[in-house]
């Protein structure tokens, strides 16, 4: 599987309400060994996850997906890694 890091930046229309949403979603994701690593930007901007899938259409399918997508919270961009 290849990795995908998914980057997360809020928009002024988030719902706060959709944050535990999210955090599930990551929870099940790492449950099925498709998360790594996840968290917050310092800033508060918004954040990240790793992501592990077969290519980028899957990742994205993944990644829209996620309340913050679905949510239109958070604009999400999903990019190849190829972190070592």
């Amino acid at each position: 599987m290849n990795r995908y890091l998914v980057v997360l930046l809020r928009r002024p229309q988030l719902d706060p309400a959709v944050i535990p949403q999210h955090q599930r979603f990551l929870e099940g994701l790492r449950d099925e060994g498709r998360n790594d690593m996840s968290g917050p930007f310092t800033d508060g901007s918004g954040g990240a996850y790793l992501l592990r899938a077969a290519d980028l259409a899957e990742a994205t399918r993944m990644a829209h997906r996620d309340p913050a997508h679905t949510s239109g919270g958070w604009e999400i961009t999903v990019r190849e890694w190829q972190a070592h």
